[in-house]
C-alpha cells in the first residue's frame, strides 16, 4: 500500500513514524509545511514532520500551497493519504489525487469539536473525556464521514500540551488501522451526525487572556487550556504575567484582587471563588514558582488587571 502523509507539526510524527513502521505500508512521500524562522535569531528551521521523514529516509515537499503538489501526488500513484495537524485547508482538486482519498486524525470524538484547536476547547467545556477519530476528508471542516476511533478519559490536570502528546501517540496504530481499513474495505466509512457538531476555532493570544469576573473553576481550566501557546496571561504591574499552572481554591474577594500570597502562591479573588497561581512567568523572566514570585514581588495586593 503506497501512502503518502501529510503533516507538519511534533503531534503528527508518533502516526508518521506508525505508517512508516507498519508491515505492507510504504509510504512514499511526506508533504509538510515550508521552513519557518523560529527562535531569538529568526532562523529558518524544519516543521518536526520533516525532521521524521528526513530521519526515516523519507522525500519530503513543502509546496507553499497544498495545489502546487497535486502533480507530483498523482505521480506517486498513492493508494491513499493520510493526514495528520498539517495546517491547510485541502482542495478538491488535491483530494482527488489519491486512490481511495484522504483519511484524517482528528483530535476529538467528531463530530464534536471541528476545527482548528480540539484539545483547548474540550478542557475549556470542562469535557471528562475525549478521544481521536479518523475520518475521510471532504471540503468540509472536518465533516467528512467516520471510519473509527479511540476514547480515552481527561486527566484531572492535564493540559493542552500533555493531553495532545497522549492523543497523538493514542492514535497513531488507530490511523494506521484506519487507513489499512479503507483500502482493503474491511471499514466502512460512516455519516456523522452534524446535528450534534460543535467547533473549535484556532486560539489567539487575546483568547488567552483571564478575566477575573468569571469563576475560579473556569479559569483554572482555562490555564490548562491555554497552556503551552499561547499561554494564559494577565498584567501585573503594567506588565504581562503569564500563568502556567493554577488551582481554584475557595475565597472571596473583589475579582482580580490579591488575596492570599501563602508558601503556595498568591491567591487571587475571582467572580466566583478563587484562583491559587502555582506557577507563574513575569514579563522579561523565566518561569518561576507561585513561592518564588511571591517573596520576589511584594506587595501583592493590587489588583491583577484581565
Amino acid at each position: 500500500m503506497r501512502v503518502v502523509f501529510w503533516g507538519t507539526p511534533q503531534a503528527a510524527v508518533p502516526a508518521l513514524r506508525a505508517l512508516a513502521g507498519a508491515s505492507g505500508v510504504e509510504v512514499v512521500a511526506v508533504v509538510t509545511n515550508p521552513d519557518r524562522p523560529a527562535g531569538r535569531g529568526h532562523e529558518a528551521r524544519p516543521p518536526p514532520v520533516k525532521v521524521a521523514a528526513t530521519a526515516a529516509g523519507i522525500e519530503a515537499w513543502q509546496p507553499a500551497r497544498p495545489r502546487d503538489v497535486t502533480e507530483r501526488l498523482l505521480a506517486a500513484d498513492a493508494d491513499v493519504c493520510a493526514v495528520v495537524a498539517y495546517g491547510a485547508i485541502l482542495p478538491a482538486d488535491v483530494l482527488g489525487a489519491a486512490r481511495h482519498g484522504f483519511v484524517n486524525l482528528h483530535f476529538s470524538l467528531l463530530p464534536a469539536w471541528r476545527g482548528a484547536a480540539p484539545v483547548p476547547h474540550a478542557l475549556l467545556a470542562g469535557d471528562q473525556a475525549t478521544g481521536v477519530t479518523c475520518f475521510v476528508l471532504d471540503e468540509g471542516m472536518d465533516t467528512g464521514p467516520v471510519l473509527t476511533t479511540a476514547t480515552t478519559r481527561i486527566g484531572a490536570g492535564e493540559d493542552a500540551g500533555q493531553l495532545v502528546a497522549r492523543l497523538a501517540e493514542l492514535g497513531a496504530p488507530v490511523l494506521v488501522d484506519a487507513v489499512r481499513g479503507l483500502v482493503d474495505g474491511t471499514l466502512t466509512p460512516r455519516l456523522q451526525n452534524h446535528e450534534l457538531a460543535t467547533y473549535a476555532p484556532k486560539i489567539h493570544p487575546d483568547d488567552a487572556r483571564l478575566d477575573w469576573t468569571q469563576p475560579a473553576e473556569r479559569l483554572a481550566r482555562a490555564v490548562r487550556a491555554f497552556q503551552p501557546a499561547p499561554g494564559a496571561h494577565t498584567t501585573l504591574r503594567e506588565g504581562r504575567l503569564k500563568v502556567h499552572r493554577a488551582r481554584a481554591v475557595g475565597g472571596g474577594g473583589a475579582p482580580g484582587e490579591v488575596v492570599g500570597a501563602g508558601h503556595a502562591g498568591p491567591v487571587v479573588a475571582c467572580g466566583a471563588g478563587a484562583l491559587r497561581l502555582e506557577e507563574v512567568q513575569p514579563s522579561g523572566k523565566p518561569r518561576m514558582s507561585g513561592r518564588d514570585f511571591v517573596n520576589g514581588y511584594q506587595p501583592l495586593g493590587q489588583l491583577l488587571g484581565g
